[in-house]
C-alpha cells in the first residue's frame, strides 16, 4: 500500500504543514475513529494537516480500513505498508521518511491521546522557542484520568533513568505525542525497531542540544484488553537503549555532508571547545560570531557584555534564537557579507540590509555599536575569505582596535598557505597579528576539513585529541589558527 497523492510543499499549499506520523499494527477497532478525530482536530489559524499511516504489517482488517480511509481522504492522508512486522520505532522511521511538513508530530492509532491538544503541544514550535515539544502525561494540569498505578510507576522510573543519562528535566519521557521541527527529526539517525525509539529519541535530542519544552496533555489509557501492546519486556528493553546512547554517540547519519554535520568542525565537541579555548584571549566583551550554524562553538563563547550569533541559514537562525530565548546578553541575526551586508547604524540599532529579520540588540547600553571581535569558527565559508570586499566588510563591524579570529584549513584541495593568508589579509585591509599552524593529529590521521568521519573514527579523534596536543609544538597542523586586526596603513 503506497500513497496515491503526489504530496505538496508548504510553499505550494501557502500555509504552515504539519504532518502527523500515526504507526498502525492491528487497530480495526480504533483506527477510523482516531483518523476521524485527528482530522477533525483544531489547529492554529495558517496551519494544515497531512497524515502518514504506515502499517506494520497488520493481520486483521486494518489494510482494509487503511484503503477506505485514503479513498475517502485522498488529499489528506498518505499510507505506507510495511513488507513485515518490525514494531513501531520501525514504522515511525518509514513515516519520516515521507515528511513533507515543516512540523511533524507521532499519533498512536488508538484512542489514549486526544488530537484536540495539537495546538497546545505546537504552540512553543510556531512562536519560535523549542524545537521539539513533549505533550507530559503527569505535568500539573486540573483534572486526569487514573490510570494503572504500575505503568506509571515504569514510566517514571524509564523517565528518570532517562534524565540522569541525558541531563535533561523530563516528567513524561515515554508519552507518545512527542512533536518536532521537521528537519531535526529528518536529521537524527533511528535505530529501535519497537518501543526503544521513545528514549532514544530523547537520548540523540540531548546530545545535539535542541531546545525542549513540555506541556501537559490529557492521557486515557487503554487495558490490555482494549488492545495495549506495550509489555515488561519492552521495559527491559528501553533500559538497554537508554544506557545505550548514553554511552555511545550516534547523532548523525555517517557521511552526512549537510546541515551541522558539516559545519560543526568534523562534527568534533573537543577539537571545537580547543579552538574556542585559543580565541578566548583575543576576545573583549562585545562578540559577534559569523556562519554560527547551529551553535556548536557558540556554546563555548564566553557571554559577557553582549555576543551575537549570526548565520546565511534562515533555518540555522530558526535554531538558535530557540537556544537562545530569553537570555538578555545573546542576540541572533540573520547575515551573509554579500555585496548588500552593510550596516546602518541610524538610532543606534545596527540593521543588515540582506536579513529577512533586523539585528536586535540587547537592552545593555553601549558606547557604540561595534563589537571587540568577530569570530567564524564553524562555517568558515561564511567568512568570504577569498573575497576581498565581502571580508573588508568586517572593518564596519569592529572597533578600532578590534579583531577578527578565525580558522582555515591547511591541507587537503581547498587549503591555504601562510603566504596566501597574508596576501588575502593585505588585499582586505587587514594585517596578522597571530598565524599559526595547529591539530597536528588530523595531519598524522590524513583528515581534511570538510570531511565528516564516521562515529567510531570521531570517537577515536577524540580521544586521542586529549593526549596529543603536544604534537603541535613539534609537528605541522591540519588548520591554521588566525587573529587579524584592521591595517589603517594598508587599507582598501
Amino acid at each position: 500500500m503506497n500513497a496515491n497523492v503526489s504530496p505538496s510543499t508548504s510553499a505550494e499549499r501557502g500555509a504552515v504543514l504539519f504532518s502527523i506520523l500515526i504507526p498502525v499494527y492491528n487497530e480495526q477497532a480504533y483506527l477510523a475513529r482516531v483518523v476521524e478525530r485527528v482530522l477533525a482536530a483544531p489547529l492554529p489559524d495558517g496551519v494544515e494537516r497531512e497524515l502518514i499511516l504506515v502499517d506494520d504489517c497488520s493481520t486483521d482488517r486494518t489494510p482494509e480500513v487503511i484503503a477506505s480511509l485514503v479513498a475517502r481522504y485522498p488529499d489528506k492522508i498518505r499510507a505506507f505498508r510495511q513488507p513485515q512486522n518490525q514494531g513501531k520505532g520501525a514504522a515511525i522511521r518509514r513515516a519520516i521518511q515521507e515528511i513533507t511538513g515543516d512540523y511533524a508530530i507521532i499519533q498512536d492509532a488508538d484512542l489514549e491521546y486526544n488530537p484536540n491538544e495539537y495546538s497546545l503541544v505546537l504552540a512553543p514550535l510556531l512562536d519560535g522557542r523549542a524545537d521539539v515539544v513533549y505533550g507530559s502525561r503527569f505535568a500539573t494540569r486540573e483534572t486526569r484520568k487514573i490510570v494503572n498505578y504500575h505503568h506509571k510507576l515504569g514510566n517514571l522510573f524509564l523517565t528518570h533513568l532517562s534524565n540522569w543519562t541525558t541531563g535533561l528535566d523530563l516528567t513524561d519521557m515515554e508519552t507518545c505525542y512527542k512533536a518536532f521541527r521537521a528537519d531535526v527529526l529528518k536529521s537524527i539517525p533511528l535505530r529501535s525497531n519497537r518501543f526503544g525509539i521513545e528514549p532514544e529519541i530523547t537520548a540523540k535530542i540531548a546530545k545535539r542540544g535542541w531546545t525542549v519544552y513540555e506541556v501537559p496533555i490529557s492521557y486515557n489509557g487503554r487495558r490490555y484488553s482494549e488492545g495495549k501492546k506495550i509489555g515488561w519486556k519492552d521495559g527491559v528493553s528501553a533500559i538497554r537503549t537508554i544506557v545505550k546512547y548514553w554511552l555511545v554517540d550516534d547523532c548523525f547519519y555517517d557521511g552526512a555532508s549537510d546541515g551541522a554535520a558539516a559545519r560543526s568542525l568534523e562534527r568534533s565537541r573537543v577539537l571545537t571547545k580547543a579552538i574556542v579555548g585559543k580565541a578566548v584571549p583575543f576576545l573583549g566583551l562585545q562578540t559577534l560570531e559569523i556562519g554560527a550554524g547551529q551553535g556548536e562553538a557558540s556554546r563555548y563563547l564566553p557571554q559577557k557584555e553582549r555576543l551575537t550569533l549570526a548565520d546565511p541559514d534562515a533555518k540555522n537562525v530558526k535554531f538558535l534564537r530557540a537556544g537562545y530565548d530569553g537570555n538578555a546578553v545573546v542576540d541572533v541575526a540573520r547575515l551573509d557579507l554579500d555585496s548588500t551586508a552593510v550596516l546602518d547604524f541610524a538610532d543606534g540599532a545596527p540593521q543588515f540590509a540582506s536579513s529577512l529579520e533586523p539585528l536586535t540588540l540587547t537592552k545593555t547600553a553601549f558606547s557604540d555599536s561595534q563589537y571587540d571581535a568577530v569570530v567564524a569558527f564553524n562555517r568558515v565559508d561564511a567568512l568570504r575569505f577569498d573575497d576581498a570586499d565581502a571580508f573588508g566588510r568586517l572593518r564596519a563591524l569592529l572597533k578600532s582596535n578590534g579583531r577578527v579570529v578565525f580558522t582555515l584549513p591547511a591541507c587537503g584541495s581547498e587549503s591555504y598557505s601562510e603566504r596566501e593568508i597574508k596576501r588575502c589579509l593585505a588585499n582586505a585591509g587587514f594585517r596578522a597579528e597571530t598565524l599559526e599552524r595547529f591539530d597536528a593529529l588530523s595531519t598524522f590521521l590524513g583528515r581534511r576539513d570538510g570531511e565528516t568521519p564516521s562515529r567510531k573514527a570521531l570517537k577515536i579523534y577524540d580521544w586521542l585529541f586529549r593526549w596529543t596536543r603536544w604534537l603541535d609544538q613539534f609537528f605541522p597542523g591540519a588548520r591554521f589558527f588566525v587573529v587579524a586586526t584592521p591595517d589603517s596603513s594598508n587599507a582598501k
